[in-house]
């Protein structure tokens, strides 16, 4: 049953099932053909007279009709090779008296056979399978004539060594055929993951709105392949031009796995540099456009960067060494005022100190000042909570960008109101629209920045943050903007904000003329005692000017001025 079901899987295009086949023989008169078969063959029925066992005496499969070649072969085959034993062969008319020896079934069994008609030999794969005899001499042997059994034997060995050879040029073809296509496949696989993670690396998106052939824009990754065959002849020819339609690799479900693929490639990443270490998580879930819920698990930890001393100058040694500059050769060293860098003991610098003696440590100038601007400004209440105040009025108006639009509106419509009133002059440049800018504790300078956007977009800024008191979504923002403005509009306010703007003013000098690359030591010098003598000469003389700039402002934006020369009460 095993050799049926392989002949019949040989044959599965006819679509026949494993079922067994009637075959109806002419030479074995033992077969009953009126039994039903209990097992129907799907096959045409054959006739018995189209079915010789007798090698000698059957018809030639070239002379039966096209479609029933592969049935007549098929039937052959199932039924098997002819192979009498149980008779008696002929001895020839030669001298030396040979005839047919039994033993040679056993030693070519798997393709002779033996005709008593004709006492000649046959090939039933030859039979089977060769083509259309050509009339040339021979081409017909082990076919239709057959061969005398007592022709020598290395004959007979020759006619199946042809077919061996044959069937091994036909896997050899095959063979190369198959390893082409593999490599093939290999080129289509591979432009698809690179053109996969590209995409992914730079958060594109995949698919296009229509990526028939005759579309215009196919979608990223298809486009992404197109463009990439324009300077790579093979990845034309192999990946779009010669690709058969299911092995391009460029499906939707392809593109997917390979996703899938490099998300789990980047999550053991992850997970290896994480380690035994400890980590928190942060969950969050959000709908999708097809109303799907997503949830995204954040994993937060410290990575194994070595910040220690010994390894930073280990490493800043390898970059002197890279490009041949020797370490006795240092005459200075600048860094912040971190433990690791500055430690007089285990800091950098006294690393360095112990290998080069002249490699002087000066901490960074421009950073002291920024820090003893920064804690200066704490030490003093009114500033601090100046400042406080200051951070949270720039939060509510450039909190959205909503807000940002209606300040820049407001400031646009203030601009025109006062080129008509020939309050301020025009000119390329002059008079451009910004926004508030926030200040950072890291850049003092950053402070002299933003309250001088303060005053200067001062009355777009209370427009603002009357429209949010007003028109405010919730209570939070309503009370949020009620307290700023209250606040923004205080004479204590409006006296710290030019004070802090008249200081910062003299130091923002400072501060610039200390990051030049080109500034000396005996000009820094220089200009730190000419801004100390600037604030000393503010804080003896400048009181006068200071109020009537504040009083000033105040009356021009109508806010109320407290009576000075009035008896003062706390509280």
């Amino acid at each position: 049953m095993s050799k049926r079901k392989t002949i019949e899987a040989f044959f599965n295009k006819k679509d026949v099932s494993n079922s067994e086949i009637r075959i109806p023989v002419a030479v074995e008169t033992n077969v009953n053909t009126s039994m039903p078969d209990e097992h129907p063959s799907k096959c045409p029925k054959l006739q018995s007279e189209e079915i010789d066992r007798d090698p000698g005496t059957r018809k030639q499969i070239c002379e039966f009709p096209i479609n029933k070649q592969d049935e007549i072969r098929r039937a052959y085959l199932i039924n098997g090779l002819y192979q009498p034993k149980d008779i008696v062969y002929p001895y020839n008319n030669d001298t030396h008296r040979r005839r047919f020896q039994p033993l040679w079934f056993v030693s070519h069994k798997d393709w002779l056979e033996y005709s008593p008609s004709t006492d000649a030999l046959y090939c039933l794969p030859c039979y089977l399978f060769s083509k259309k005899p050509i009339g040339r001499p021979g081409s017909d042997v082990f076919i239709s004539t057959g061969k005398e059994p007592n022709s020598p034997h290395k004959i007979a060995v020759k006619c199946c060594e042809d077919l061996q050879n044959y069937s091994r040029h036909i896997e050899k073809l095959i063979e190369k055929q198959t390893s082409k296509e593999l490599e093939n496949n290999r080129l289509r696989l591979k432009t698809s993951i690179e053109c996969a993670r590209w995409l992914a690396f730079q958060a594109c998106a995949f698919r296009g709105h229509d990526e028939s052939l005759d579309s215009k824009n196919r979608g990223n990754f298809i486009e992404l392949i197109k463009f990439t065959s324009t300077f790579n002849d093979k990845v034309a020819s192999v990946v779009l031009e010669n690709a058969l339609g299911n092995a391009k690799y460029t499906s939707p479900t392809i593109q997917k796995e390979i996703l899938h693929i490099l998300a789990n490639n980047v999550r053991n990443a992850i997970r290896e540099e994480i380690g035994d270490a400890k980590f928190c998580i942060l969950v969050d879930e959000a709908r999708d456009e097809s109303k799907r819920e997503q949830m995204a698990i954040i994993l937060r930890f410290v990575d194994k960067e070595d910040t220690i001393t010994l390894t930073l100058k280990n490493e800043i040694c390898a970059v002197l060494s890279r490009y041949n500059l020797h370490i006795e050769n240092i005459r200075g060293q600048g860094y912040d005022g971190a433990g690791n860098m500055r430690g007089e003991w285990n800091g950098l610098q006294a690393l360095f100190l112990k290998d080069c003696p002249y490699a002087y440590y000066v901490h960074c100038m421009a950073h002291e000042l920024q820090l003893a601007l920064v804690t200066a400004s704490r030490e003093v209440k009114d500033v601090h909570q100046f400042f406080d105040h200051l951070v949270n009025i720039i939060n509510i108006v450039v909190g959205s960008s909503k807000r940002s639009d209606e300040l820049q509106h407001a400031q646009a419509e203030q601009v025109e109101n006062m080129i008509a009133s020939n309050e301020i002059e025009t000119g390329r440049g002059a008079n451009q629209i910004g926004t508030l800018q926030r200040a950072g504790d890291t850049r003092w300078g950053s402070h002299f920045q933003s309250i001088c956007s303060l005053i200067k977009m001062f009355d777009a800024t209370c427009k603002v943050i009357n429209t949010i008191f007003e028109e405010g979504a919730n209570y939070k923002q309503r009370g949020d903007a009620e307290g700023a403005y209250q606040v923004l509009t205080s004479f204590e306010f409006i006296l710290i904000l030019h004070l802090m703007k008249e200081i910062m003013g003299i130091t923002n000098v400072l501060c610039q003329a200390l990051q030049q690359q080109s500034q000396d030591l005996l000009n820094a010098m220089h200009l730190v005692s000419t801004t100390k003598s600037l604030i000393q000469k503010l804080r003896d003389d400048g009181w006068e000017l200071l109020l009537a700039s504040v009083i000033s402002f105040c009356e021009q934006h109508e806010i109320d001025i407290p009576d000075m020369n009035a008896r003062y009460t706390k509280g």
